[in-house]
C-alpha cells in the first residue's frame, strides 16, 4: 500500500453536491477515527473504526468555528453535520450548531441514523437544525443487523421510540423539518409494504429514497467522508463493489412508496441539485 497522501485535515469539508439539498458543507464533529452506533454494509467510510454510543466532545467547539469561517462556507446552499460518524455521538453538536448560526442564516442539516435521539439531551441539540435525515433502512431487527449492524441494545423499537419523542419536541409549529432517508439494498428491496407502515407511523415530512452511489473503501481514510465524484478516485485502498437498484427499480420503489404513504418523494435517480 502506497503512503497517504499529505494534507490539511479540516473538521469542515467541501463544499459538496449533495443530492438531497444542492450545495452542502460538511461539518464533521468525529473526526478520526470513525466513530458511529452503526456499521453500515454501505457507508462510504468503510468499516467504522469505534462502534459505540458513548457521547463525548470529539472535536472542540472553537476548532470547528476557526475552520468554518475558513472554509468557503459563503459558496454552501446548506451547512450539514456528517463526517466520520455519527453527528449526534457529539455532546457540543447543540452548542456548535448555535455558533454557525451566530454567522450565517443558511439552513443547517443533520444526517443521523436516529439511534440517540431517545435521549432528552440529543433532541435539545438536534431542533437547533433547520432539517434533521434520519436513516431507516430496515423494518425489523433482522434486517437492522444485517445491513446496519447497530451497536448492542439498538433496535428498531428504540430508534422510531426517539423519532417519534423528537416529533413532540418539535411541535405541529416547529421550524425543524423532519426527512426519512432509505438506503435501499438487495436485503431491503422487497419489504416495500412493512418500510410503508413504518413511515405511516412516524409521518416525517419528507422521504429521500437512496442506493450506494460510493465505493466501499477496504480500509478507513478521512477522505472518504466527502468522497464524491473526483474525490472518490483518491481513495488509497481497494473498494468493494456494492449492489444497487436500477433506474426502474428505484421508480418502482418511489411510485408504490407514494402510492402507500403520500408522502413528498425525492430519489437520488432524481435529485433536487
Amino acid at each position: 500500500m502506497t503512503n497517504k497522501p499529505q494534507f490539511i485535515v479540516s473538521s469542515v469539508y467541501g463544499p459538496l453536491e449533495s443530492w438531497r439539498l444542492g450545495k452542502s458543507l460538511g461539518i464533521d464533529l468525529i473526526m478520526d477515527p470513525s466513530t458511529c452506533s452503526f456499521n453500515c454494509t454501505y457507508c462510504q467510510l468503510g468499516f467504522i473504526q469505534k462502534i459505540t454510543i458513548e457521547r463525548k466532545i470529539y472535536v472542540e467547539t472553537k476548532r470547528v468555528i476557526e475552520d468554518f469561517k475558513a472554509s468557503k462556507w459563503q459558496e454552501a446552499d446548506v451547512i450539514t453535520f456528517s463526517g466520520s460518524g455519527e453527528p449526534t455521538l457529539a455532546i457540543n453538536l447543540g452548542e456548535t450548531i448555535k455558533e454557525i448560526k451566530k454567522i450565517t442564516t443558511k439552513p443547517v442539516s443533520i444526517l443521523t441514523n436516529a439511534t440517540m435521539l431517545n435521549l432528552d439531551e440529543v433532541r435539545k441539540d438536534v431542533v437547533e437544525a433547520d432539517i434533521v435525515s434520519v436513516k431507516i433502512d430496515a423494518p425489523d431487527d433482522i434486517t437492522l443487523k444485517s445491513i446496519n449492524r447497530p451497536a448492542d441494545g439498538i433496535t428498531i423499537k428504540s430508534i422510531l421510540e426517539g423519532i417519534k419523542k423528537l416529533k413532540l419536541d418539535i411541535g405541529s409549529k416547529g421550524k425543524t423539518k423532519i426527512q426519512v432517508q432509505m438506503m435501499f439494498m438487495p436485503q431491503n428491496k422487497n419489504q416495500i409494504e412493512k418500510l410503508a407502515e413504518i413511515l405511516n407511523e412516524i409521518k416525517p415530512d419528507e422521504l429521500a429514497l437512496n442506493t450506494p452511489t460510493r465505493p466501499y473503501p477496504s480500509g478507513w481514510d478521512i477522505i472518504t467522508r466527502g468522497a464524491h465524484g473526483e474525490d472518490a478516485k483518491k481513495i488509497i485502498y481497494e473498494t468493494k463493489p456494492l449492489k444497487t437498484l436500477t433506474k426502474e427499480e428505484a421508480k418502482a420503489i418511489e411510485e408504490h412508496l407514494k402510492e402507500l404513504t403520500g408522502l413528498k418523494i425525492i430519489s437520488v435517480f432524481n435529485p433536487t441539485m
